[in-house]
């Protein structure tokens, strides 16, 4: 089941120039043990730009049911959503039944504007609320899914069984084992003929909470604080606003984002939504936790899904995925960008990474003199053998460098070493290679990345041999690798200034403008 040809056209959204272009609100959960912590919660919601809270009651210590709610729904200055979640439903309370159904009607008596009734409950509360229910108050019927996402049929059947209960609004949480389980709620979203919270938890499941703005969803979950979330893989109120400008997704926007596994300490997010908002160019950029790019690929296959920037350790599986690939790209046999072209949707494969990379190291090394490049001669060692280290490895070989490709697998160094007549070696031997002095060291692995900062692929001792080290990794800019190698009296090339280049290129293609350079910078520098 894909995307492709869905109709967008949900009647309530609407596309203007700067302004909000949804009616998806932003619903911030509120979970404290005290009724004046919630308070505080409800003040702080509305500062962030919450459109609505939903007050769980079954966070609260020593709840009392007629005190505690009056003042919980008089005094919030928001419209409040009242949840009393039972641990049979992934929530707190484990009493009386009874009991629990009373304070919601007492919820809905009092003034709240909503109540969450899981679907287990919803004839017996309806029954209960015959002739009683005030005209102001909608009920949300609630279906909350902790194992998986169930098949399209499946959710179809879910869906008319909420919407028989006489549901206001109909809800539906499933959990992610895949990205692609979230275009299954997409497409509950778009067909559904009753307003619908569609929401799939977890990581893998963000793009549900993002995109259905997009898919006309009535509301989505933003935390207040990172980490203190109601659900798995729930945003910030702040993220959904700030950093992927929630209010300006339309049914029009079209979707990109940056493939790999894992994903989560990209910063590719923060520096595309940023210039796109800058130049007013209709788009979103994604984290996207990807565990099989074809499938990705195969579900997402609507128009609106048109540009991908690809990372560890997708970059070759994403040029297998191509239509068509660019000569160099296919030289290093890995892609860094893929664009769905306009006119006949075909993927389009390009790698930009030797690009940002190798002139880093140029400008480092005093640029170039005339066509001479300062790698030209140099012995240039290449730390890995996926995508990025093939990007690098070409880039040297293209200056006239001598290349040396080490890699745990030394049959994968030794194929890279050949197709660039350069020289290959294990990870273990690379410790003691030294055959000069003032060699270039590039390193491509994910050794020294956040989390792992405290780890290295190559000792101090051994740096000392090296003029110039380069490292990828720019989750910390300041890798122990670079910092070993300055102390060891090596120049050093910041993974950023890879980064920085090849996001300027790959802007120009998904936009087709000039790329806001200083902005763009001026972002990394804030989120690095």
């Amino acid at each position: 089941m894909t995307l492709s040809g869905i109709p967008l056209a949900t009647s309530d959204l609407q596309v203007g120039d700067g302004g909000r272009k949804n009616s998806t609100m932003i619903c911030a959960p509120l979970m404290a043990d005290s009724v004046d912590q919630m308070l505080i919660q409800m003040r702080k919601a509305k500062e962030l730009g919450a459109d609505l809270v939903e007050v769980r009651i079954d966070s609260l210590k020593n709840f009392s049911s007629q005190r505690d709610l009056e003042i919980l729904v008089k005094q919030c200055p928001l419209p409040t959503l009242v949840t009393y979640r039972p641990t049979w439903e992934g929530g707190q309370y484990d009493g009386d039944e009874t009991s629990r159904q009373t304070a919601l009607r007492l919820a809905m008596e009092l003034g709240a504007d909503y109540i969450d009734v899981e679907l287990k409950v919803a004839d017996e509360f309806y029954n209960s609320i015959k002739g009683k229910k005030p005209e102001k108050v909608k009920i949300i019927v609630s279906s909350h899914n902790y194992q998986n996402t169930p098949s399209i049929e499946e959710i179809g059947n879910l869906v008319a069984r909420i919407q028989a209960t006489g549901a206001d609004i109909v809800k539906i949480a499933t959990t992610a084992l895949d990205i692609t389980d979230s275009a299954r709620i997409f497409q509950v979203l778009v067909h559904s003929q009753v307003p619908t919270i569609g929401i799939v938890m977890g990581e893998r499941g963000l793009i549900s909470r993002i995109l259905c703005a997009k898919f006309g969803g009535f509301l989505t979950f933003g935390s207040l604080d990172e980490g203190v979330v109601s659900a798995p893989g729930q945003p910030t109120i702040k993220d959904l606003l700030e950093l992927y400008n929630f209010r300006q997704i339309g049914a029009d926007t079209k979707v990109h984002g940056v493939i790999g596994k894992p994903i989560g300490h990209s910063k590719s997010p923060h520096l595309y939504n940023a210039a796109f908002k800058s130049v007013k160019f209709n788009g979103i950029y994604l984290p996207l936790l990807v565990d099989s790019v074809a499938n990705f690929l195969n579900t997402y296959s609507s128009p609106d899904f048109v540009g991908y920037s690809y990372t560890i350790p997708h970059k070759a599986d994403g040029l297998k995925c191509c239509d068509e690939i660019d000569p160099i790209a296919k030289e290093i046999g890995a892609i860094s960008c893929m664009i769905r072209r306009p006119n006949d949707g075909k993927l389009m494969g390009y790698n930009v990474d030797y690009l940002g990379a190798i002139g880093a190291i140029e400008e480092a090394l005093g640029g170039s003199q005339g066509s001479v490049s300062p790698l030209s001669g140099k012995l240039f060692v290449v730390i890995g053998a996926g995508g990025a280290g093939k990007a690098l490895a070409y880039g040297g070989m293209e200056k006239g460098a001598r290349v040396v490709v080490a890699n745990r697998t030394y049959e994968k160094a030794k194929e890279l070493a050949n197709k660039v007549g350069g020289e290959a070696i294990t990870l273990a031997e690379l410790e003691d290679f030294h055959p000069e002095e003032g060699m270039i060291l590039a390193n491509t692995t994910s050794v020294g990345m956040k989390p792992k900062t405290d780890l290295t692929p190559l000792s101090k001792k051994a740096l000392s041999y090296y003029s110039l080290v380069f490292d990828a990794i720019y989750t910390p800019k300041w890798t122990r690798l670079l910092q070993e190698a300055q102390e060891s009296g090596a120049k050093v090339v910041f993974g950023t200034e890879m980064f920085i280049n090849q996001a300027f290129v790959q802007f120009e293609r998904f936009t087709g403008l000039p790329a806001p350079k200083a902005l763009i910078r001026e972002t990394l520098a804030k989120n690095t």
